[in-house]
């Protein structure tokens, strides 16, 4: 089992240093191969990755690019090798085509591997390629095989390590219970046990603050000191408001596969969804995605079932208890509605929920 571990580092000047240095060869390096690739295409060539590692053997023998030298080979190859997955990965349209990568961009990031024991964790302090032990804040044990590591700087100008580690296979114990989940932007979702856990809205909260400070940093000159200095603070409030959403997330897809044996979701096209300009930035700051895809990696360690309703099955027009479809609640201003057949009163995210945990046990069955 493969699992991330981040840490946050703070090294000395001359490792700072060498991080930025690294940082921007690997910048080159991708830019150069990227761009090989395009004028090869144009020549009617298809080339890999094979062409692009020597065309960095070729930048290393001259004067021009000697201080590539100066820098990890391995974590040079990497920047090609992520090359080429983007290549990859445009041709079977799971993503756009590549782009430069930008001198001024202010999340950087590169990845190194682990050869001969060159990347391990001694107390408080990582030893990495050519920067030696970095003084780290390790949070966990660190109990396994490290496979690689990568070093990132956030826009606020913080460094984080983050290790691939392979740790034996460990598996958890669930409740045993079953759960229907119906995600919304005022309550972050209802259950089909009738509980209700509200959206934190961290974003919103947040927005007075984060205007006030982009507003002092669109006055200042681009590039000077001031607006550098104001650029970390506009950038430490984003960090500050993705640490609360994410801090939450983790909370609480834990707690869910911790409880249940079996969670029904729905299947929802929230790229599709953010198209909407009105909700957009509601459904971001919800982020029901990023929700999703922690319940199913950690539904692994507990052996917890995630079953994903199809879209358009209606949860929220059906009674649950008869079974009568109700097209009027396609208006979202309903929120509670009597079933006109049986007389069941449906608060709509509650009758939802179960509806989603009814057709998500049927969906198993069949299965």
């Amino acid at each position: 089992m493969l699992k991330g571990m981040e840490f946050r580092i703070y090294p000395n000047r001359i490792q700072e240093t060498i991080i930025q240095k690294t940082f921007g060869c690997s910048r080159v390096v991708y830019n150069s191969g990227l761009a090989l690739r395009i004028e090869e295409y144009k020549n009617g060539n298809s080339i890999g990755y094979k062409e692009t590692s020597s065309m960095l053997t070729s930048m290393k023998k001259t004067e021009e690019y000697s201080w590539l030298k100066e820098v990890d080979s391995i974590a040079l190859q990497q920047s090609l090798r992520d090359l080429d997955k983007a290549y990859k990965n445009f041709f079977a349209k799971r993503a756009s085509f590549p782009k430069f990568k930008s001198k001024h961009s202010h999340n950087k990031n590169y990845r190194t591997q682990n050869v001969g024991g060159n990347i391990s964790v001694a107390g408080k302090y990582i030893k990495l390629p050519k920067l030696g032990y970095v003084k780290s804040k390790i949070s966990m044990p660190v109990n396994g095989k490290i496979n690689n590591a990568t070093i990132k700087q956030t826009p606020s100008g913080k460094y984080f390590c983050v290790l691939n580690v392979e740790v034996p296979d460990v598996f958890y114990s669930n409740d045993g219970c079953m759960i229907g989940l119906d995600v919304g932007i005022k309550t972050f979702y209802t259950d089909s046990n009738n509980n209700i856990l509200t959206n934190p809205k961290n974003l919103i909260k947040s927005e007075k603050k984060l205007a006030k400070e982009q507003r002092k940093l669109s006055r200042m000159v681009k590039g000077s000191s001031n607006w550098n200095r104001q650029r970390i603070k506009v950038a430490r409030i984003h960090e500050k408001i993705s640490n609360q959403r994410n801090d939450f997330l983790h909370k609480e897809s834990a707690k869910l596969v911790k409880e249940n044996q079996i969670i029904c979701i729905e299947d929802l096209n929230v790229k599709g969804m953010v198209r909407n300009h009105k909700l957009a930035k509601a459904i971001s700051d919800v982020s029901w995605s990023k929700f999703f895809d922690m319940l199913e990696y950690k539904s692994a360690f507990y052996g917890t079932e995630i079953i994903k309703v199809p879209r358009f099955y209606p949860s929220s027009q059906i009674c649950g208890c008869c079974g009568y479809k109700n097209p009027n609640i396609k208006n979202l201003s309903i929120r509670e509605w009597e079933c006109p057949v049986c007389g069941t009163y449906h608060d709509r995210d509650g009758n939802a929920a179960k509806n989603i945990l009814k057709m998500g046990l049927s969906l198993r069955v069949t299965a």
